[in-house]
């Protein structure tokens, strides 16, 4: 699927917004209906750590909003979404520009939906492989989101 005007420009709000520069990382796109984000995480100045490979905390931070942004924006108005936990496995260094893929598939919105009709709130948890263009996993990002009706 491809970049809407209105996901290009909330994607450049995103990359603009305090917190999210000061990871390092970059939305590179963002599907129109909000079902997949890519992520990159440039070697560079400001990502590098004191080692010369890619800080822990830039990778995590810039993997850690986008499942619960995902979720807000493909799900109706009167869900609450909030990030509930997370941990990191860090595989190899970053030597080189590393990129992260995130998915929702149709069904897991499905899934969710069903389960806050018979549930107030639900947890929901994701994982993405952070890799090197040749597809090298450096890094599993784990998160747990919470999902609950208004």
């Amino acid at each position: 699927m491809s970049e809407s005007w209105r996901t290009r420009l909330q994607r450049l709000g995103f990359n603009l917004w305090p917190s999210y520069w000061g990871t390092g990382g970059r939305l590179r796109y963002i599907a129109e209906d909000w079902q997949e984000v890519r992520v990159e995480i440039p070697r560079n100045l400001r990502t590098r750590n004191y080692m010369g490979t890619t800080f822990g905390g830039s990778i995590y931070g810039a993997c850690d909003p986008i499942y619960a942004m995902m979720l807000i924006q493909a799900l109706p108005d009167e869900y609450t979404v909030w990030d509930k936990a997370a941990s990191v496995r860090f595989q190899r260094p970053g030597t080189e520009d590393l990129y992260a893929r995130f998915r929702l598939p149709d069904d897991e919105l499905a899934t969710i939906r069903e389960r806050l009709e018979r549930e107030e709130s639900t947890d929901r948890e994701y994982e993405v492989d952070v890799v090197a263009a040749d597809g090298t996993t450096h890094a599993t990002v784990e998160k747990t989101v919470y999902v609950g009706r208004d």
